[in-house]
C-alpha cells in the first residue's frame, strides 16, 4: 500500500487534516489504533462532556428555575443511566459521520497502533497481532493528548479516575473530589454538581482557570460556589490519594502553611492537564525531537526535523483545544499542496463550557502587563441587560481590552450565558483589526446578550455605556 500522505490519529486534526489532503488531490489513509474514528474529542472529550453538560443543566432548571418561570414538574426524578444512555448515543451519531466523511472522501482507513518505522514507512499493528507495513510519501502526527496521572495520585479506574472514567459514572455520587481547577475538572465537577453531588474543587495555584482572565475566572469561582454548590480549595497541594473498593480520601496542604485538609469521598477525580500521547510511536527511529514536556518540536510550517514528516495538535506546542488542531490540519494539507495558508494563534478563542460559559479571546491584562502595552479596559455586567434577566441568566460579564493608543481591541473576555457562541463576533472583528469604536458602533439587535459586547466596547472607547 503507497500513499501520498498518511494521517496517524482520527481526532479532530487527524480527520480534518485527511479531508483536506483528499480535496487537495492526495491519494490519503488515516491510521487510528481504537475501533472508532473521531479521536479523544468524539468518544471521551468534547462532545460526549457537552452532551452531559447539557442535559444537567436541563436537570438543574428543572429542579431550580422552573417554578420561577411559572413551569410546575411536581416531582423530579433522575435517570442517571438514561442520561448515559443518550450521552453514548450523541457520540455514535457523531462517530458514523466521521466514517460516512472518510468514505466520501475516498480516505482509506488502517485500524491499528501506527509505529513509525522510517521517513517514509508505518507499520500497523491491529487488534489481532498481525502487522502491515504502509509507504508513504509524507505523513501528519496527530495522535493527541491523554490525560496526566502522576504515580502518587494511585489512578485505578475505580475511584481514582480521569474525565475518560467520569463521563460513564451511572449512579449518582454523593461526593466526588476534583483534583485541578481547570477547564476539564470545572466542567464535570459542574455535571455532578448539578445533578446533586457534593463537589470540592482542589487546585494547586491561588485561583482556577490560570490563563484566563482573572475578573471572568473569579465571576465563575463565586457562580459556582453560590448556584451550584461546589467548594473550592486554591493554594492547596495534593499530598496523598487513596482509592479503595467503594470511597476515596484525598490529602492536601496549605501552600507554604501546615494547614492540611482531609476529603473523603465516592470519586477522586484527576483534572490537572494531559500530556502529548507519542507512546510507541517510534519517534526515535527516525530522530524526531520533542521538548521537556514531551512535545513535538516543528518549525513555522509545522514540519518535524524529519522532512516528510509533520506534527499537529496536542502533540505540539499551544493550547490543547479541537479547533486548534483543526486548523493546524487545513494548514499542513494546503502546505504540501504548495498553498501559504495562515494561523493567526493569538485570534484562536478558548471557551470553559459551565454555566455560565467563559470565553476569551487575544490578551489578557496580565499578558499586556507584562509585555509593556498600555491598555484601557471596557467592562460590562451581564445583570445589566434586559435579555439576561428576561432569561434569569443575569451572571457573568464582558471585558474588551483596546491599545490605549490607538484604540485597537487586543482581547475579549466573556463569563456568562451563551459565551461560547458570543465570542466568535470578537474574534471576526479582531481579525480585521476592529478598534473598540468600531464595536461600539455596529447596530446590535436589542434584546441580545450581545448588547454587552457592544456596551463593554463603549465602556473601553472612552468610558460611556448607555445601560449603566
Amino acid at each position: 500500500m503507497k500513499y501520498d500522505v498518511v494521517v496517524i490519529g482520527s481526532g479532530p486534526g487527524g480527520y480534518v487534516a485527511a479531508i483536506r489532503c483528499s480535496q487537495l488531490g492526495m491519494k490519503t489513509a488515516i491510521i487510528e489504533r481504537y475501533n472508532t474514528l473521531g479521536g479523544t474529542c468524539l468518544n471521551v472529550g468534547c462532545i460526549p462532556s457537552k452532551a452531559l453538560l447539557d442535559s444537567s443543566e436541563h436537570f438543574h432548571n428543572a429542579t431550580h428555575t422552573f417554578k420561577t418561570h411559572g413551569i410546575d414538574v411536581g416531582s423530579l426524578k433522575l435517570n442517571m443511566k438514561q442520561m448515559i444512555a443518550r450521552k453514548t448515543d450523541v457520540v455514535t451519531q457523531n462517530v458514523s459521520g466521521i466514517d460516512y466523511l472518510m468514505k466520501k472522501n475516498k480516505i482509506e482507513v488502517h485500524h491499528g497502533h501506527g509505529t513509525i518505522k522510517t521517513k517514509n514507512t508505518i507499520d500497523v499493528k491491529a487488534e489481532d497481532g498481525t502487522v502491515t507495513t504502509i509507504e508513504t510519501d509524507k505523513m501528519i502526527i496527530a495522535t493527541g493528548s491523554k490525560p496526566t496521572t502522576p504515580a502518587s495520585f494511585n489512578y485505578d479506574k475505580n475511584r481514582v479516575i480521569t474525565s475518560t472514567e467520569a463521563l460513564n459514572i451511572d449512579k449518582l455520587p454523593k461526593r466526588m473530589v476534583v483534583i485541578g481547577g481547570g477547564v476539564i475538572g470545572l466542567e464535570l465537577g459542574s455535571v455532578f454538581a448539578r445533578l446533586g453531588t457534593e463537589v470540592e474543587v482542589v487546585e494547586y495555584m491561588d485561583r482556577i482557570l490560570i490563563g484566563t482572565d482573572k475578573d471572568c475566572a473569579r465571576e465563575l469561582q463565586k457562580t459556582m460556589k453560590r448556584n451550584l454548590g461546589v467548594k473550592f480549595h486554591t493554594g492547596h497541594m495534593v499530598t496523598g490519594v487513596e482509592g479503595g473498593k467503594t470511597s476515596v480520601i484525598v490529602k492536601a496542604k496549605k501552600k507554604d502553611k501546615e494547614d492540611t485538609i482531609e476529603i473523603k469521598a465516592d470519586y477522586c477525580l484527576i483534572a490537572i492537564g494531559r500530556r502529548p500521547y507519542t507512546d510507541n510511536l517510534g519517534l526515535e527511529n527516525v530522530g524526531i525531537k520533542t521538548d521537556d514536556k514531551g512535545r513535538i518540536e516543528v518549525d513555522h510550517h509545522l514540519k518535524t526535523s524529519v522532512d516528510t514528516i509533520y506534527a499537529i495538535g496536542d502533540v505540539i506546542k499551544g493550547a490543547m483545544l479541537a479547533h486548534k488542531a483543526e486548523e493546524e490540519g487545513v494548514f499542513v494539507a494546503e502546505i504540501m499542496a504548495g498553498q501559504i495558508p495562515h494561523i493567526d494563534y493569538n485570534l484562536i478563542p478558548g471557551v470553559v463550557y459551565t454555566w455560565p460559559e467563559v470565553s476569551n479571546v487575544g490578551i489578557t491584562e496580565e499578558v499586556a502587563k507584562e509585555k509593556g502595552i498600555k491598555i484601557k479596559v471596557g467592562k460590562f455586567p451581564f445583570k445589566a441587560l434586559g435579555r439576561a434577566r428576561a432569561s434569569m441568566d443575569v451572571d457573568g460579564l464582558v471585558k474588551v481590552i483596546a491599545d490605549e493608543a490607538t484604540d485597537e481591541v487586543l482581547g475579549v473576555h466573556i463569563v456568562g450565558a451563551r459565551a461560547a457562541d458570543m465570542i466568535m463576533e470578537a474574534v471576526a472583528l479582531m481579525e480585521f483589526k476592529a478598534s473598540a469604536e468600531d464595536i461600539s458602533r455596529i447596530c446590535h439587535p436589542h434584546p441580545t446578550y450581545t448588547e454587552a459586547i457592544k456596551e463593554a466596547a463603549l465602556a473601553a472607547t472612552d468610558n460611556r455605556p448607555i445601560h449603566m
